[in-house]
């Protein structure tokens, strides 16, 4: 399967992401600054710098999620724990951004929103909860049944024999 470069594929894109958000709200802090807007009595030298502070920080989380999947494709390792909670809610506010650009920017949004959830997902799908029999003691011969015993080397249990 090729999870390994679906994996790098969505980090890439979420690092190009990241600096395209930053850069947007740097140019959406300059046009507040410049343009004097306010909103509900907010100085509009603190919405700028709002707007600016927003962006650096969505832009630290979506860095975050890529240096997340550029590890997880490096070690081909499913990330676990806080990290999996991390690219899970990246891929929702994906999801969510994408349904609102469908109405605020257009289709073309919506598709680019749509692509990135889809590496987020594919790579989440792809690489599971780990692989069967890493370090979670699953048996090595498929079956998930509580009463199979773990047997090493993947060698099928004796069959009960009645006597």
């Amino acid at each position: 399967m090729a999870r390994r470069p679906v994996a790098l594929a969505a980090a890439v894109v979420l690092v190009l992401e990241a600096f395209g958000i930053v850069l947007l709200n740097w140019i959406l802090s300059i046009v507040v600054d410049r343009q004097q807007m306010s909103l509900a009595g907010l100085q509009p030298r603190a919405m700028s710098a709002g707007s600016w502070v927003g962006g650096i920080v969505f832009g630290l989380y979506l860095l975050f999620c890529a240096a997340v999947l550029f590890r997880t494709a490096i070690r081909d390792r499913a990330p676990g724990g806080f990290t999996r909670i991390a690219l899970i809610s990246c891929a929702v506010v994906h999801g969510v951004l994408g349904a609102f650009a469908v109405g605020l920017v257009g289709w073309v949004a919506f598709l680019a929103m749509t692509v990135v959830l889809a590496l987020l997902v594919l790579t989440l799908v792809a690489y599971g909860e780990g692989r069967e029999g890493e370090g979670r003691g699953a048996p090595e011969n498929g079956t998930n049944s509580p009463n199979t015993p773990n047997t090493p080397n993947g060698a099928s249990p004796a069959a009960p024999s009645s006597a």
